[in-house]
């Protein structure tokens, strides 16, 4: 879980940039006299290269893995979590802490949703979609959101993408044509700023402190695949 506070901001290329740090969001007591954070943050891992068919079988391995490290447990519950796409997740393990920063032993984590099927996966708060997407043929960048001239898709613009976001997440297929080459290309073959991604299997992480470089890299790699990872408030 990553609550960011901004102490700087200037306006630059595609966007307006900006210095952030680290916060811990406000906490509550729970059962026992321990502290679990509200606010409602999660931190999410994407996985963009997944299909559907195989998402499922790739999610039980990731959760066994999970399991036997200590970082979870079997135990399912919907307990101050809000992934629109499922009702429960999985309770953090007793060795949790290992791969989060420490914010204190008194801290408890929400669950992990578990999140199998073809979605569009936003960061932020809200469905605020990409401010640039990059042709896979001729590398040509499309603005999207013209920061900080505009803090909302150019309608005109992002159609042709939402379109084919619809048709891959109904189907498994959608194509969009890049505005410079003119060329067709997969959906999923468009790259996107980060805080968005197009995947079949995504892991929240609901109410934990920030995860760690070292945990982000030793879960991609037993993934095998590429990821988007980004953070975000329900």
């Amino acid at each position: 879980m990553v609550a960011w506070t901004v102490t700087r901001t200037w306006p630059g290329a595609g966007g307006s940039w900006f210095i952030a740090e680290a916060r811990k969001p406000a906490t509550v007591l729970v059962r026992g006299g321990r502290m679990r954070g509200v606010g409602d943050f999660f931190e999410r891992i994407v996985d963009l290269d997944v299909d559907a068919a195989d998402a499922g079988a790739v999610a039980e391995r990731m959760v066994d893995w999970m399991v036997s490290r200590g970082w979870l447990l079997r135990e399912t519950s919907g307990d101050a979590m809000y992934s629109l796409q499922v009702d429960e997740g999985y309770v953090a393990g007793p060795e949790w802490a290992r791969i989060a920063e420490n914010w204190g032993e008194d801290w408890i984590p929400a669950p992990v949703a578990v999140i199998v099927g073809r979605y569009a996966h936003y960061s932020g708060q809200g469905a605020i979609g990409p401010a640039e997407a990059i042709c896979p043929r001729c590398r040509a960048t499309t603005v999207i959101i013209d920061y900080p001239q505009a803090f909302e898709a150019d309608p005109a613009v992002w159609q042709p993408f939402s379109e084919a976001i619809d048709a891959w997440e109904r189907t498994g297929a959608g194509e969009a044509h890049c505005p410079s080459c003119k060329a067709g290309s997969p959906i999923t073959d468009w790259r996107w700023d980060d805080g968005f991604g197009l995947g079949a299997l995504a892991f929240d992480f609901w109410g934990w402190p920030p995860l760690t470089d070292e945990f982000i890299a030793e879960f991609t790699a037993q993934l095998g695949h590429r990821v988007e990872h980004h953070a975000g408030k329900f």
